[in-house]
């Protein structure tokens, strides 16, 4: 009976890397961490499956769409499609056990049942750092996540990217001065500005609210130059609303922090397009492009929220988040040829290769290298020393061990460096 072979594969907007891919991912992902942690992050790590109530409970539209969900028992039950909805019932349910401000990290895969299209996933991993105030927050801290995904982009040798920054009360104090009512409609439209382009963009806010109020507006969102001349622009604007002049205030004092905080001026600009949706965020907004390459959309982006928690506690719980997209910014950077050119280095130092019946001392060089913080492997296999090399070759190993029963006799070994040819012969125990 003929065996009925299945063809290996796996869904569409799916992400599996071959191990030298993999190797860099996770370089990349530990370096990040690495940042995170050594300015005073915590990791967490939450459920992937959650209570659908819990997810869904702000959620709808286009959201509730793409979430996987599904009953078990008499559970109805939901595959986290972000970090921030599991974090925020985190912190209402850990609420008395945490120290606040709370500065956490998350790493791990998120699910959305997105149309599958290049460069965008169904399973992907996202990297978030949060700060939780509890009642208040300093606004410093929205310059401080800023900075931290800053150095987090150095230590992987990430240089061409750039923050643009906003502020939602800017907008929201404009639209209010002009007495615009469907501001939903047309908070996303400026969403939708850099898909639909100038000329578009222009025709539906005049249909919306105008064409006196939709060339003011266009000239706002508009305002170009360095910091500190979109700044003196907003200043000088004769607009006396309070929302306005706190989110000019903030974004004055969260471009100040930047700098203190060691992110350059050309790491920054403001941008007044960026929105990050509708409700969500109520402060200081932010996204991330690469420079030259601004196709590809933002690789990181985040913002302000006035209140984490609001579903799940009674309690103020104000913060400021920001999030890269691992999975897609890894893709972006295979794009451009970044990942091509990432030095990971070698992962083994040593690479033992007995010849003959050495396995015993093989083991004791093994143990003693390996006591030393030496990153060592034995191969098994009795093949060849041609196929045994040839593999050493292929793992990209730069020093072999060879170990024959002349070396067990002199207590000695074999080290031949495979990118110089080179060979020596010495006591083990002088490594």
């Amino acid at each position: 009976m003929k065996k009925n072979i299945i063809k290996p594969s796996i869904l569409p907007g799916f992400m599996e890397l071959l191990p030298e891919e993999q190797q860099i991912f996770n370089d990349i992902v530990s370096k990040i961490t690495k940042v995170y942690e050594d300015n005073g992050c915590l990791a967490i790590d939450t459920p992937i499956i959650e209570k659908a109530e819990v997810l869904l409970a702000k959620s709808g539209g286009e959201t509730e769409k793409q979430v996987y969900s599904f009953q078990k028992g008499k559970n109805n039950l939901a595959l986290r499609f972000d970090l921030t909805v599991p974090f925020a019932r985190y912190v209402a349910q850990y609420y008395n056990d945490l120290v606040f401000p709370f500065k956490r990290y998350q790493i791990g895969k998120v699910y959305r049942g997105e149309r599958n299209q290049k460069g965008r996933y169904r399973e992907f991993y996202q990297c978030d750092i949060d700060v939780i105030g509890k009642g208040q927050l300093s606004i410093d801290n929205d310059a401080w996540v800023i900075s931290l995904a800053s150095k987090a982009f150095k230590s992987i040798g990430l240089t061409n990217y750039r923050f643009q920054i906003s502020n939602r009360k800017i907008l929201k104090g404009i639209l209010s001065e002009l007495k615009i009512e469907n501001v939903n409609e047309v908070m996303i439209l400026i969403d939708k500005y850099d898909k639909v382009g100038k000329d578009i963009f222009n025709e539906e806010i005049n249909k919306i609210i105008g064409i006196e109020k939709g060339n003011y507006l266009s000239k706002i969102i508009n305002i170009s130059g360095s910091t500190e001349e979109v700044l003196e622009k907003l200043s000088n604007l004769d607009v006396e609303n309070d929302y306005f002049i706190e989110g000019v205030n903030e974004l004055k004092k969260v471009s100040l922090m930047l700098g203190v905080l060691g992110v350059e001026k050309n790491e920054f600009e403001i941008n007044l397009k960026i929105i990050r949706g509708l409700d969500y965020y109520t402060g200081t907004v932010f996204e991330t492009i690469l420079v030259e390459n601004e196709s590809y959309g933002s690789i990181c982006s985040g913002g302000r929220y006035d209140n984490l928690a609001e579903n799940y506690s009674n309690n103020i719980l104000p913060g400021v988040g920001i999030s890269i997209g691992i999975t897609r910014l890894f893709f972006v950077l295979k794009e451009i040829g970044f990942i091509n050119k990432y030095n990971i280095g070698n992962k083994l130092d040593y690479l033992i290769l007995q010849i003959g019946d050495t396995i015993e001392y093989s083991g004791e060089v093994l143990s003693y290298l390996q006591s030393k913080g030496y990153k060592v492997s034995l191969y098994f296999e009795e093949n060849s020393l041609k196929k045994k090399m040839n593999y050493a070759n292929k793992i990209g190993v730069n020093n072999v061990i060879l170990i024959g029963e002349e070396e067990v006799r002199e207590n000695k070994i074999k080290i031949k460096n495979m990118n110089l040819g080179e060979t020596k012969i010495i006591n083990y125990l002088e490594l």
